[in-house]
């Protein structure tokens, strides 16, 4: 791959990747924190609860990121990079 310099001014982030490991966390974390309070283990819900808290920040993140629109999340038919002139 040819590389131009812009990288880090043009990289794109898999936003939609994101957003469905971030559901999945917050799945596992929910699942957790519930699981670890009803058997009476307080020390393991609160740490499942943080890390819920953790995975819902980063999801309003990932939407409001996507919502911005192709400033953020530029569509399959823009180029990750500047062509090379010449």
């Amino acid at each position: 791959m040819i590389r131009t310099g812009s990288e880090p001014r043009t990289a794109r982030s898999p936003l939609r990747m994101r957003f469905w490991l971030s559901l999945w966390g917050i799945l596992w974390t929910g699942f957790g924190t519930a699981a670890f309070a009803i058997t009476d283990r307080p020390g393991w819900a609160i740490a499942c609860g943080v890390l819920l808290l953790i995975t819902l920040i980063d999801m309003v993140v990932i939407i409001r990121h996507i919502r911005q629109g192709p400033h953020f999340q530029p569509g399959r038919d823009v180029p990750p990079y500047q062509p090379p002139e010449g």
